[in-house]
């Protein structure tokens, strides 16, 4: 099948990286599928960071589908790394499960009250009930599967019967001590963090000793830990000897038949590579540093196993608003699934898909969300009628759908802060919610919420989850008679000729002209006159007199929904009218 290639003047990043991974696949496997892969370790929850490790290579994955190749994704659990910690901020845990600390993380506990029958299961379910949600089409595999089936078993084997080779590429990339220095200071927790979800920060490149160096891992066969070191091995009979620093287990196998333990990472990385054919697979900007992983891996996959390392570019990180950079062992960090709680599918698409994977983004879950939506909404209208730039439709596109069909979508989607507004004062009663939406444009009422959801339900969760107490709009329940009673002349009139508007404004549209306008008439301008710096202060000071009178602060939701949203009676009694 030829290449569909695309424009250099109007083609996406995703566009560029499926040209070249087709090219690449044709060259290396010509009739078969395009291979595409990812890697997430489930120690502890998978947060939006570990979601680009997946969404970079769905993208293209996706896009490939779309001119017809067949491509596999697959995404490598990587379940059989060892526990490393005990993460923070996790419900159900406590300093207990550091007693699993060096176990397989299929052998861990799941947290209390778990319906799941390990750790890793646990962290793995929301991560694929997100990633179905997203429209994401993967094959999931399980390293613990993997390995104890003794489906590696042969490249096992090699790897050992190289471990003299790759020791001495390995020793390329080690610091040295040099005399009167310091050997390279060891990795800061934040630089352990950084290389989290791709399985660097679990595992060291081998273990090496009286016996040697060994480039596999058994798990103790007593306390099931990964704290063991190899001493012995022999290549013709595969008889391995190990002992376990942590309870002193010893004991010879042979590996030839032995299924409990695992090649290290910068040789178990690699040696998928090329065991799976994989084709494209990026990886976190700490890969790219020399001795990563990444670097390693290039060279063993290539002189090892005699594969080539997958095209594929390094993604920056990404973070939250009003948060630190995420790590999954710390706990306590948005998921995917948390994500989606208060936004859309096609939007969280989008913000992966617009930024190229070597720029870092914010993922907003403070008041950022409701100019995020604002922006989503004006990009869907210029993509509409035609206006919006190639690589934005591009991004839009690819948002909305994938290669099965478009995600399901709001049918009638209001302005996320609208909604927002509506159900902070509603507190998410439905028939008040239904009359205030319905009020926003007289001439084309809902006839039920049906229309606005999934969009409402996640403003309302937004509203529920993540604005503070003290930020939610609580309207009064009698007039505040003290600060009405302290008004001039000017303010009195002002409120007089709002109370009386109110009738024939009675919409989001006209409710905005009368709040606006208001101060225009008492300035003894036209209605329809443009702003000017007074002007502008003097709407602020009677929006700000408004707010004071209706919920007792100076600021609050949009006006215009606010008032809404309290009822024309209900304003005109708060207003002393």
């Amino acid at each position: 099948m030829p290449i569909v290639a695309q424009s250099t003047e109007t083609a996406d990043w995703v566009s560029r990286y499926a040209d070249e991974v087709i090219a690449e696949s044709e060259r290396r496997a010509p009739g078969k599928p395009v291979v595409v892969a990812s890697g997430l370790s489930p120690s502890g929850p998978i947060h939006l960071g570990n979601l680009r490790e997946v969404m970079t290579p769905h993208l293209v994955a996706d896009e490939i589908r779309r001119r017809g190749y067949e491509v596999r994704h697959l995404i490598s659990w990587d379940d059989y790394d060892r526990y490393r910690k005990v993460p923070n901020g996790v419900e159900g845990v406590d300093e207990s499960w550091a007693a699993h600390i060096g176990k397989p993380l299929t052998s861990v506990p799941a947290p209390k009250g778990s319906a799941y029958p390990n750790w890793a299961e646990h962290f793995k379910a929301a991560m694929v009930g997100a990633l179905a949600d997203l429209g994401v089409v993967c094959d999931g595999i399980s390293q613990t599967a993997q390995y104890t089936a003794g489906v590696y078993r042969e490249q096992i084997l090699h790897a050992m019967r190289e471990r003299g080779r790759i020791d001495a590429i390995l020793d390329q990339y080690r610091t040295k001590k040099k005399p009167g220095k310091q050997s390279q200071k060891p990795l800061d927790e934040a630089e352990v963090e950084a290389a989290e979800g791709s399985g660097a920060a679990s595992e060291d490149d081998g273990s090496g000793g009286a016996g040697g160096y060994y480039p596999y891992k058994p798990y103790c066969g007593n306390c099931a830990k990964d704290l063991t070191a190899v001493t012995a091995y022999d290549d013709d009979t595969t008889e391995l000897t190990y002992t376990c620093a942590d309870c002193g287990f010893s004991e010879t196998v042979k590996l030839s038949e032995f299924n409990r333990g695992k090649l290290v990472w910068k040789v178990d990385w690699p040696m998928r590579w090329a065991f799976e054919g994989v084709i494209f697979e990026p990886s976190g900007v700490d890969h790219s540093s020399p001795g990563s992983s990444y670097v390693v891996g290039g060279q063993i996959v290539r002189e090892i196993f005699g594969g080539t390392q997958p095209i594929g570019p390094m993604y920056a990180f990404v973070g939250i608003s009003g948060m630190a950079k995420m790590s999954s062992s710390k706990g306590g960090v948005p998921t995917p699934a948390d994500a989606l709680r208060i936004m859309e599918a096609p939007l969280l698409r989008w913000l992966y898909a617009r930024r190229r994977p070597n720029q870092s983004f914010k993922i907003a879950f403070d008041q950022e969300i409701q100019r995020l939506y604002d922006e989503w909404d004006k990009l869907g209208a210029k993509v509409a009628d035609g206006s919006a730039l190639p690589a934005d439709t591009a991004a839009y596109t690819r948002a909305v759908g994938t290669a099965a069909g478009p995600l399901p979508a709001t049918p009638h989607p209001l302005p996320y802060r609208t909604l927002a507004s509506v159900a902070d004062i509603t507190a998410g009663a439905e028939d008040q919610t239904l009359r205030i939406l319905s009020e926003l444009d007289p001439n084309h009422p809902l006839d039920s919420l049906d229309a606005v959801r999934p969009r409402l339900d996640r403003a309302e969760a937004w509203i529920s989850t993540y604005v503070p107490a003290d930020q939610r709009t609580v309207v009064r329940t009698e007039p505040d008679t003290e600060l009405l009673g302290s008004l001039g002349e000017t303010d009195r009139e002002s409120l007089r000729l709002f109370a009386e508007g109110l009738g024939t404004h009675w919409s989001l549209d006209g409710l905005t002209t009368l709040v606006y306008g208001v101060p225009k008439v008492m300035a003894g301008l036209d209605p329809e006159a443009k702003p000017t710096p007074e002007l502008k202060t003097a709407q602020r000071t009677f929006f700000a007199l408004l707010y004071r009178l209706l919920v007792g602060r100076d600021t609050g939701p949009r006006l215009p929904t606010l008032l809404l949203a309290v009822g024309a009676e209900r304003v005109r009694f708060l207003l002393g009218r």
